[in-house]
């Protein structure tokens, strides 16, 4: 590895690190860097996955503050991501990649239907509780599995996970959007986790672009954090369709 490639692996890792923390598909700037440097798929993917751990973890440190509050739901809520990430990652290593290729960017923009149009049916899922005696604290019913398939993707891909995961959370949970996006990042960090457990014990590891990767992301998850508590709800809103839109062409490109 050269130190060009270092250089890129490394910046690459703060840039997605930042794009998790604020949004997600932090992926698509790291999966194509290492692609463009002769990793392969599988292990470009995997060595990703791991790597992006750590930044996860500091993102949602970033983000404590907007935790606070909400252990019971993010218990909850963790079992579904454990499950679906364990899931997704076991589907990465047994089936062909083009099994996903139709149904990922679906997946993208039904996440970006439901982030424009979740302030709207939020309040009329709201208003249909509050008649039944208002949503719990963990949600609609439909939440749980909606998020234990968000991690089977994000088990096995992960790139625009944030965008689902911010579109379930918005729609079903009664809270605000910053908190949503905490949340998001404790459950793609989970997803990210037990996916990475799994990758670590059954398939091959770059630890060389695992480590770039990770170094980067956690300052990545720092800066991200500082950006994204900062935006308006319209503002974060705004950015995550981007980001989203910008997900979806590159995968249709490809």
């Amino acid at each position: 590895m050269t130190w060009f490639e270092v250089v890129a692996i490394l910046l690459a890792g703060v840039a997605a690190g930042t794009i998790n923390t604020v949004v997600g598909s932090g992926t698509l700037i790291t999966f194509p860097t290492l692609l463009a440097f002769g990793v392969p798929p599988v292990t470009a993917n995997v060595s990703n996955t791991i790597g992006l751990v750590p930044g996860s973890v500091s993102g949602a440190i970033g983000y404590r503050r907007e935790l606070a509050g909400q252990r019971s739901r993010l218990l909850r809520l963790a079992s579904a991501s454990l499950l679906g990430g364990t899931a997704g990652a076991v589907l990465l290593l047994v089936l062909p990649s083009a099994a996903f290729d139709a149904i990922v960017p679906a997946l993208i923009g039904l996440g970006l239907v439901l982030v424009v149009t979740g302030p709207w049916i939020s309040r009329r899922v709201a208003a249909r509780a509050e008649s039944r005696g208002g949503l719990p604290e963990h949600g609609a019913w439909w939440v749980w599995p909606a998020v234990a398939l968000a991690g089977v993707y994000g088990g096995y891909f992960g790139a625009a996970q944030g965008v689902l995961l911010v579109a379930i959370l918005g729609i079903g949970v009664a809270d605000s959007l910053q908190r949503h996006n905490a949340t998001k990042n404790v459950l793609a960090g989970l997803v990210n986790a037990i996916a990475a457990a799994v990758f670590i014990v059954v398939a091959h590891v770059d630890w060389a672009v695992a480590g770039l990767i990770a170094a980067g992301s956690i300052v990545g998850g720092q800066i991200g954090a500082s950006v994204g508590r900062r935006l308006p709800p319209l503002v974060l809103r705004g950015v995550i369709v981007v980001v989203g839109v910008v997900a979806l062409v590159v995968l249709l490109a490809d």
